[in-house]
């Protein structure tokens, strides 16, 4: 068996269940591998301190990668979980959204429809931790609750998703392409997952996610996607939406320019109704 490189993520007095949230997040996800799920990098060891992974390889991403990697996330989002808003399973607490360096604690619970989990575990609490950051402001969150009011038209057809295995912060960079590890694979490149915000979500978090940040070959990956798990009508409409909490998000982290951003995205919201 060959010998896996590994690569330590630690930091300075890290929040507390920081690294055991990313680790139960990665394990969780991987078993949907069985089921026909990506690639996710694996856990070697984890403690409050430090989470050891292997390491992963570059290479460049290809059509084939690409069309592969939108099936199977498909599959692994279809792995479902046990609640909007839950935690990967066997863990217990809240996970964490963001940098390493600043990641802010991301609510973890049961909560009873997309609309509340929505509006209850991610916009509410993100918008207010960026009032107290100085960030954002009451108004904002006035807009916010004003646009959590009208989830359902928003939503449409979407909320009749089941809550899905999501890697909860899918940006290009968690989305690595490496030199596939079967020989028979087309391309010789496929995909695979790391640093996860894990959790029951909605499906489409994670390809709004993709989409706000920019990812090579995303037609080909929506494409397969939809292919293998049709997608409700009206998804680029909603993408605004599920871009909300990771551009409030920035808010908190980062200020500046994601502020007018996320005021766009609300107003925008706002206006389609």
């Amino acid at each position: 068996m060959p010998q896996v490189s590994i690569h330590r993520k630690t930091r300075f007095n890290p929040p507390q269940n920081f690294f055991p949230a990313e680790a139960a997040g990665l394990k969780w996800m991987k078993k949907a591998e069985a089921q026909g799920g990506p690639r996710v990098c694996t856990v070697i060891d984890v403690n409050e301190r430090y989470l050891d992974i292997e390491q992963i390889a570059s290479a460049g991403p290809t059509i084939q990668a690409a069309r592969a990697f939108g099936r199977a996330l498909a599959r692994m989002h279809d792995a479902g979980a046990s609640a909007w808003g839950c935690a990967p399973d066997g863990f217990t607490g809240h996970c964490y959204f963001g940098p390493l360096d600043d990641p802010v604690p991301m609510p973890t619970g049961s909560w009873p429809s997309v609309e509340s989990y929505i509006r209850n575990a991610r916009l509410i609490p993100m918008v207010e931790m960026g009032i107290a950051r100085g960030q954002l402001d009451e108004h904002d969150l006035e807009v916010t609750k004003q646009v959590c009011d009208n989830l359902p038209e928003l939503l449409g057809e979407a909320r009749l998703d089941s809550p899905a295995r999501v890697h909860g912060d899918l940006w290009s960079g968690n989305l690595m392409w490496t030199p596939a590890r079967s020989a028979s694979t087309p391309g010789g490149v496929e995909a695979v997952l790391i640093d996860p915000a894990a959790h029951g979500g909605h499906r489409e978090e994670d390809l709004a996610m993709l989409d706000l940040f920019g990812c090579p070959y995303l037609d080909d990956i929506i494409e397969a996607y939809d292919h293998e798990h049709p997608l409700a009508p009206g998804f680029e409409t909603r993408l605004p939406l599920w871009q909300l909490y990771p551009i409030a998000g920035h808010c908190v982290f980062f200020g500046g320019g994601y502020v007018a951003q996320y005021r766009s995205l609300c107003a925008q919201l706002l206006e389609s109704l």
